[in-house]
């Protein structure tokens, strides 16, 4: 586990327990110990069993976690995807924690599998966005690459995007290109976004690594694919819905990326049951 995850585990903790577990504290004796089981409580996708480890590790190192399952396994509600013992005190104090990264990644695999079976049959790829919950970037992104789906930029400073208010400042896409060539970091990828079939036109002019269709329907979509022929990569973007991906993907671009993945995730449901204390 990287470093960057691991403080962001230590930080949830702090925040939650913070200088310590008081309901816990006052109930629970010191030599308590405690079995429990993970259970799904809906149908999805796996993800996140190491942040979920690191999580009763950095209270207790006593406490095991052993998951029936791995990331990426889909599952049924109902079905005992894990168990853990160790100190009932331990236990209880991280249990919130980790449940709320567990459902949130495995929400986010789980809508991610989603769409990479409604794409399935095309080359379209989906991936994710930066719409992703402030600090938890590295965790949302891993779940995305769990369900099956992969990663766009992972901000800022490791790919060049060229937007409608980039382009607008610079007065034109092509000033805004030759800005980037002339001020970027040698050898950065450079995509640009397009709203219409001329933008188009003149972006293929410029020798980009990758075009954005910006909120296109699907026919210009498909115009799009045919004008470009191939000369660079295409990614279909904006309003991107399960019920609409298939026919995106249809069209014949490249790459899909989907905002929903991340930005407006449905927490798949576990829960934390403890069966009997000894």
């Amino acid at each position: 586990m990287n470093k960057e995850i691991e403080e962001i585990v230590k930080r949830a903790l702090a925040e939650d327990i913070g200088p310590g577990d008081v309901t816990t504290n006052a109930i629970v004796s010191q030599e308590l110990q405690a079995n429990g089981r993970f259970i799904a409580k809906s149908n999805g996708t796996v993800a996140g069993w190491d942040v979920v480890k690191a999580t009763f590790r950095f209270i207790d190192d006593r406490v095991r976690v052993i998951q029936s399952v791995s990331d990426g396994a889909d599952v049924k509600s109902g079905e005992t995807i894990g168990t853990l013992n160790g100190p009932g005190k331990a236990i209880l104090a991280g249990e919130r924690v980790a449940l709320n990264f567990f459902q949130r990644m495995s929400g986010i695999a789980t809508a991610a599998r989603r769409f990479v079976e409604a794409a399935a049959g095309t080359k379209a790829v989906i991936l994710d966005t930066r719409k992703t919950a402030p600090g938890l970037r590295v965790l949302d992104k891993m779940a995305v690459r769990i369900g099956g789906a992969s990663n766009h930029r992972i901000g800022l400073y490791d790919m060049v995007l060229v937007k409608d208010n980039h382009i607008a400042e610079a007065g034109g896409i092509t000033e805004a290109v030759r800005r980037v060539r002339a001020n970027a970091p040698a050898g950065i990828q450079i995509e640009v976004e397009v709203r219409t079939l001329d933008e188009l036109k003149e972006v293929l002019q410029l020798n980009v690594d990758r075009v954005l269709l910006d909120n296109m329907d699907t026919k210009t979509m498909r115009k799009a694919v045919e004008i470009a022929a191939g000369r660079v990569p295409l990614e279909a973007s904006g309003n991107m819905t399960l019920k609409r991906v298939a026919a995106v993907a249809a069209t014949g671009v490249d790459f899909i990326s989907v905002g929903a993945l991340t930005h407006s995730v449905t927490a798949m449901d576990i829960s934390l049951m403890i069966d009997n204390n000894k």
